[in-house]
């Protein structure tokens, strides 16, 4: 394990690579505020950081990572193009591996900008594999928002589409949605019961527990309105079924994905921004015809991503994490904007880990 002064040192040069590129150096509280996180991303974020409290401030969160407080920094100031760097601690912890690090060093490359989202996501992506260098590394992409175009194109309601949605970064919960909703598996005989009653609540007890009756209520019909919508065609299953099983070299992917797009035409303009990207690549020197493209990747990373994403694995340490990652968010500036937003587009570094797989080397 790389001592604190390496792995610092490392980052220092990995910022100053950001600043010649055009970055302008930031830095963001240690301590954020939990209720706009919890807001983002719900109670699930409370397994991965670490929460106290204060008593002026109320709940607050050891920073978990650094692109939502730049984008709250950026947008408080005007949604205009600009270029952010950083480098410091992030926290995250960890409750199923104890080997894996729980506070460690993040350096950082971010783009607002609403001239050209292929060519961000490119220089994005081009700047992360440059400094990077010469570690023997495997790249992977991926599209978040292929999938949200296929889910919002359902032939279904709109609460279904909202649940899954809700649940796309949990990718077994969202199966079973599709399931259910496909009408592949059969309701629990205790949901049909409750269902299919007069009354349900007929002869219950006293109401405990934070719902209230009339709670309780507006749930059994959404539930009953929900029973009552047709199935999922089994053609617009199969083909997300398909669609979440692309996993190739970038052009052979985006042809995969155009033969899908016959049963879902919904997704057509994501893979029009595919093919952008990809002649953006190509033009910032990326070997895209060897560049891998899963339609799945970072399903299981934070939640603000909604277009392109990536990351870079270590071949040689399959059990490190990731030693970068990075993706679009633009829908994250939506949110935090107050009625502003941009575009924006980022990836981190993890120093310590490219000077462990350089010790592994020598």
């Amino acid at each position: 394990m790389p001592d604190r002064a390496a792995t610092l040192a490392r980052a220092a040069v990995l910022k100053a690579q950001f600043v010649s590129a055009g970055a302008m150096p930031v830095e963001t509280p240690i301590l954020q505020e939990a209720r706009v996180l919890l807001d983002l991303y719900g109670e699930d974020i409370r397994g991965r950081a670490y929460v106290t409290s204060d008593a002026l401030r109320g709940e607050q969160m050891l920073r978990p990572d650094f692109t939502v407080p730049v984008v709250q920094m950026h947008m408080q100031h005007g949604a205009e193009p600009a270029r952010y760097t950083y480098s410091g601690e992030v926290f995250r912890r960890q409750e199923h591996d104890p080997d894996r690090a729980n506070e460690y060093v993040q350096v950082g490359y971010e783009v607002f900008d609403r001239a050209d989202a292929a060519a961000s996501d490119a220089e994005v992506f081009a700047l992360i594999a440059g400094a990077l260098g010469d570690l023997p590394l495997r790249a992977a992409t991926g599209d978040i928002g292929i999938l949200m175009a296929a889910v919002l194109g359902l032939d279904t309601s709109a609460r279904r589409k909202a649940a899954l949605m809700r649940h796309l970064w949990h990718p077994r919960r969202f199966r079973g949605l599709l399931d259910r909703f496909g009408g592949r598996t059969d309701p629990a005989p205790g949901r049909v019961a409750l269902l299919k009653a007069d009354d349900p609540l007929a002869g219950t007890g006293p109401v405990i527990g934070k719902r209230t009756r009339d709670e309780v209520g507006a749930r059994i019909d959404a539930l009953r309105a929900d029973a009552a919508e047709a199935p999922i065609s089994e053609r617009e299953l199969q083909a997300l079924e398909t669609l979440l099983g692309v996993r190739e070299t970038m052009p052979h992917a985006l042809s995969h994905l155009r033969d899908v797009a016959v049963d879902l035409p919904q997704i057509t303009p994501a893979l029009d921004r595919l093919a952008a990207r990809i002649d953006a690549l190509r033009a910032r020197g990326i070997d895209t015809d060897t560049l891998d493209f899963e339609a799945s990747y970072g399903r299981t990373s934070m939640e603000y991503y909604d277009g392109f994403v990536f990351g870079f694995h270590a071949q040689m340490r399959p059990d490190l994490p990731p030693v970068a990652t990075g993706g679009r968010y633009d829908a994250l500036t939506r949110r935090l904007g107050n009625g502003a937003e941009i575009p924006a587009v980022g990836g981190v570094l993890r120093p310590d880990l490219m000077l462990q797989i350089e010790e592994a080397m020598s």
